[in-house]
């Protein structure tokens, strides 16, 4: 056991009640006994139930990504969890200041991943298909490609989305191919989609662990578990989308990558028919980890003010971003 592990009674943490919620909480008090040598039973996993869930129809119009984590962030103030795991797509770019992510995890693929019935991939959808998906992004994107697609609103986890699918009520849907992998079901997806096809979500595929400032154990657990070339990435985007003050009702997609010291970012902001669309692009040589977030961070925040200022009023903003 490690000195710090001496030092913990109990890691409790918080989590949302779905499949992946639980497969990603798991795998982090896998990780934090691993990495520590705690104990098993130093780490409990306490399950919340948040906005989000209960939600049936647009989550733009119940207030946007804080659903997810709002109840979350409330167990963490008040104490009774020491840290929550969030799929990072689903944090508000502006959180509260006696809370931090304390650690991204290594990122899963960020792709989007098509399910079809009878269709193959996107090209092989008859004219006038119906797809199912809640993802605004998404629905732009496709429509860009595709205008003659209708779209039906489809929620709910893995399975709900597949029972919808093999009954009829769309004809293909669309879900992250990390949550797909982590479930061990990527043989669920009929097609993956290329990023020029569908640049993904800010954040889609990470995994963050969100904990109060003001508990030193706690933060030097998680802090170990910090996956840097991921931060740097995740961080890249969600500037992007601070600076276009995304929100659930504005179709936003962005990616990081990097390769060989390289940090390559492709921002793409749509109407929400996919009549505009605007794209951005740069790049950032890594050179000084002590620098690089900072300068990542800023690389995404000062491309968001740039396009934003060039779409300027052609499309409609709203304050607080994608589901």
């Amino acid at each position: 056991m490690s000195s710090l592990a001496s030092q913990i009674e109990t890691l409790k943490i918080g989590t949302r009640g779905s499949p992946l919620a639980l497969w990603q909480a798991h795998m982090v008090r896998d990780v934090l006994v691993a990495v520590h040598g705690l104990e098993e039973s130093q780490v409990e996993i306490v399950v919340l139930k948040t906005s989000g869930d209960a939600i049936k129809g647009h989550l733009s119009e119940f207030g946007g990504k804080g659903l997810f984590t709002r109840e979350l962030e409330e167990a963490l103030l008040d104490g009774r969890i020491d840290l929550a795991v969030h799929s990072m797509k689903d944090v508000p770019t502006v959180g509260h200041e006696d809370l931090a992510i304390g650690a991204i995890l290594p990122r899963e693929d960020p792709r989007d991943a098509f399910i079809g019935g009878a269709a193959r991939s996107l090209e092989d959808l008859p004219y006038g298909a119906t797809v199912g998906s809640a993802s605004i992004r998404r629905r732009a994107q496709l429509a860009s490609f595709r205008p003659d697609i209708k779209f039906a609103l489809l929620r709910g986890n893995v399975g709900t989305r597949l029972v919808k699918l093999a009954r009829g009520d769309c004809d293909a849907t669309f879900l992250a191919y990390a949550g797909l992998k982590r479930l061990g079901q990527k043989e669920v997806a009929t097609k993956v989609i290329a990023t020029d096809i569908m640049l993904p979500a800010p954040a889609q595929g990470a995994v963050g662990i969100e904990c109060r400032k003001d508990a030193p154990l706690t933060v030097a657990a998680v802090g170990a578990l910090d996956h840097f070339e991921s931060r740097l990435a995740i961080s890249c985007e969600r500037a992007f989308l601070r600076a276009l003050d995304g929100s659930c009702r504005t179709p936003i997609a962005a990616l990081a990558e990097i390769n060989d010291g390289i940090l390559s970012f492709r921002g793409q902001v749509l109407s929400h028919d996919g009549t505009l669309d605007f794209k951005t692009d740069g790049t950032l040589t890594l050179v000084d980890p002590a620098k690089d977030l900072e300068t990542a961070t800023a690389l995404g925040f000062e491309l968001g003010e740039a396009l934003r200022a060039d779409i300027g009023e052609r499309i409609t903003w709203d304050a607080s971003s994608e589901a």
